[in-house]
């Protein structure tokens, strides 16, 4: 039986046929990453109930890209360019993450995601990147990604599993700004952005700001789906 992973997803209005109506969503190529690496995908839609129930049935779980994070919750006034809050979104996936942490349940963090990962540790976030790197490389037009590199820690856990360095695909304009509790920062663009987090003390607890989903590399689908797998025989 292959690992069940869960990943997350948002609603927004969709059209199938001749029918528009609010749908939960997801890029398939996170769908198609989690197979390719060997385990069977589930949608999570965002709820605050079955917080739970979502996680006894699961193996592990990826936390997907999207919209800004509401930064009331990290304890900061709103910037001009942050925007497109689902405030349901945010405290689902805020609650979903802590319970998976406590389980120490295999997580990946993708984007969005791993700003997530930071904030539910008591991080908060650099709200506009280009500010202060005087840089629009992570995010160069919308819609598409942008291709740089990533400089890896090579004692970290990221760093055993792809390398001390690989090029990436990203489109945020966002970034980390205080890590939270028990985060280290694993990897960094050449402008000195950190674009990777993990948490050392725990079985699997990875966040990038790239996209991995959308490239070739499937090396960090496979190890999670691994560590989702020895967590399930644990159980």
């Amino acid at each position: 039986m292959r690992p069940l992973i869960g990943i997350t997803t948002y609603l927004t209005r969709a059209t199938h046929g001749a029918w528009e109506e609010e749908s939960a969503l997801v890029p398939a190529d996170y769908v198609r990453a989690i197979e390719r690496a060997g385990g069977r995908a589930l949608l999570v839609p965002p709820s605050d109930d079955g917080v739970d129930e979502t996680l006894d049935a699961l193996d592990g779980i990826v936390f997907s890209g999207g919209s800004d994070l509401d930064p009331a919750l990290y304890g900061q006034e709103r910037h001009e360019e942050t925007g497109g809050f689902e405030a349901g979104r945010d405290s689902a996936e805020l609650a979903l993450l802590q319970e998976a942490l406590a389980r120490d349940m295999p997580v990946l963090a993708v984007c969005r995601g791993s700003q997530v990962l930071n904030v539910a540790l008591g991080g908060d976030l650099v709200q506009h990147l280009p500010e202060v790197v005087g840089n629009e490389q992570h995010k160069e037009l919308p819609g598409e990604f942008a291709e740089h590199d990533v400089a890896i820690e090579p004692e970290s856990k990221l760093g055993a599993l792809i390398g001390d360095h690989a090029p990436v695909k990203s489109h945020h304009h966002q970034g980390f700004g205080r890590l939270g509790e028990g985060l280290r920062g694993s990897a960094r663009a050449d402008d000195g952005t950190i674009e990777a987090l993990e948490d050392p003390s725990r079985r699997f607890t990875l966040g990038v700001l790239w996209h991995p989903e959308a490239g070739e590399d499937m090396r960090l689908f496979e190890a999670l789906v691994r560590e989702a797998r020895d967590y399930r025989a644990a159980r």
